[in-house]
């Protein structure tokens, strides 16, 4: 991956719906090497999907939590499957210590997010200790930008 590239990944990150007439006049190309650039990039993994970001207030979840599970190792990947399936996780990741896990979830209030937590986590076999804490502010996102 060169230095166009690196550039063609920033102008997508930002707006995924981007011509590639658009990325090429912004970059000084033409339209067909931006579109063999973005197809490449996509043929190489590098670009896996391109996708929507949704404000999840606008659509009725207003509580946004972090979990961090700690799970005995023999049950790790067959907790991380089950709750991988459960509408309320956003993101969910195996930690390097192989014994924990790091859940993002989203729900349309507190009641709905210890609900979650009885249901999913509190009462389930292999896990062994659970903290959680509730986004207050959230000042950069994945895609890179400040919000404050």
């Amino acid at each position: 991956m060169n230095d166009l590239d690196q550039k063609i990944l920033t102008m997508l990150i930002d707006d995924g719906r981007l011509s590639f007439a658009d990325i090429a006049r912004d970059l000084g190309i033409s339209r067909v090497h931006a579109r063999d650039r973005v197809q490449r990039l996509i043929a190489d993994g590098i670009i896996e999907k391109f996708t929507v970001i949704v404000n999840p207030e606008k659509i009725g979840n207003t509580v946004s939590a972090f979990f961090d599970v700690e799970v005995d190792p023999q049950g790790i990947e067959l907790v991380a499957e089950d709750l991988a399936r459960q509408p309320e996780v956003r993101s969910l990741y195996i930690m390097s210590d192989m014994m924990s896990l790091h859940i993002h979830t989203l729900t349309e209030d507190n009641k709905a997010l210890e609900d979650f937590a009885r249901r999913n986590l509190l009462s389930r076999r292999h896990v062994v200790k659970v903290n959680c804490k509730m986004l207050l502010t959230r000042v950069k996102n994945r895609r890179g930008g400040t919000r404050i």
